[in-house]
């Protein structure tokens, strides 16, 4: 019996079989809720042990790599997602200024070009190299991942997850914490691969987004909407996010031949986002924004 960790059910089922590409070459069994409809790597590393499983310099959000035509380019497009996204939370929120929090802010680009359109942002990144990086080529200072628990209660007008949920173990306090620091009418703003979408389908366990094992999680939108209510969030919005699906296909050829395919994953992509132009919940990654709930709601 393997009790889901959003709705404690314990009907979940073995959903597939991922193998760690990135680091370890270790195989881990991906398991499905269908009450809630979330997907979960079983038996992951803990907290404590987890972290060797990030000890590689081809995990671009800690090494900022151009190593190989897949992160290549990933730095030709991030400069229009940066301001994708500062553009979204200027909106969002009906502020041109204000204080932003970055959370698993990597080597710190968002935090600086958050700094650079008028917000004063900070960021929390746990990995102590990634940190360095970020003073060095983005002259950022990031807070260690202990900073967290000192911010006072209401105390940022937006708070940024990009891709940072998935690899949380203890979702509910930390989403509770969220909550805590955020100021009334604030806005929180999570994205998460969606499995769900095509290119997730067609790739199966080759599927680059699992990213077993620091992935945890395996969003769904059900699963994230289920989590966000009972966490006491309610959803605004949901964004897509139409670059992700080319970076992940371009990816998960690799996985799946050995090497990166342009065509095959630039297609996959491409159909891929088609496809969720009907449904944007089928996109290959989305952007969920959240209020939080107060008691007297």
């Amino acid at each position: 019996m393997v009790t889901c960790p959003i709705c404690n059910s314990d009907e979940t089922r073995f959903a597939l079989k991922v193998k760690d590409h990135s680091v370890s070459g270790e195989y881990f069994e991906i398991y499905e809720c269908p009450r809630c409809n979330l997907r979960f790597t079983k038996d992951a590393p803990p907290r404590e042990s987890i972290g060797r499983y990030y000890q590689s310099e081809d995990y671009i959000s800690h090494s900022n790599t151009r190593k190989g035509i897949v992160n290549s380019l990933y730095h030709v497009v991030r400069n229009r997602t940066l301001a994708n996204k500062c553009h979204l939370l200027k909106s969002t929120t009906g502020m041109k200024q204000g204080l932003h929090l970055d959370i698993g802010a990597g080597t710190g680009s968002f935090v600086q070009y958050m700094n650079q359109h008028g917000w004063n942002s900070e960021g929390i990144e746990p990995d102590e190299k990634a940190r360095a990086r970020a003073l060095e080529h983005h002259q950022t200072k990031l807070l260690p991942a202990s900073a967290f628990e000192t911010f006072s209660p209401e105390r940022f007008d937006a708070i940024s997850l990009w891709h940072v949920l998935e690899h949380v173990h203890d979702l509910y306090p930390y989403l509770h914490r969220i909550k805590n620091i955020l100021k009334p009418g604030g806005r929180v703003f999570i994205a998460v691969p969606n499995y769900t979408c095509y290119d997730a389908v067609k790739y199966g366990a080759d599927w680059a987004a699992y990213d077993v094992p620091r992935h945890l999680y395996h969003f769904s939108p059900a699963s994230m909407q289920w989590l966000l209510k009972a966490a006491g969030f309610q959803l605004k919005e949901m964004v897509p996010m139409w670059w992700d699906s080319y970076y992940i296909s371009l990816l998960s050829e690799k996985y799946a031949g050995g090497h990166a395919s342009l065509l095959k994953g630039f297609y996959t992509g491409a159909l891929s986002n088609i496809k969720a132009m009907g449904d944007k919940e089928k996109c290959s990654s989305l952007i969920y924004v959240a209020e939080g709930i107060s008691l007297n709601d």
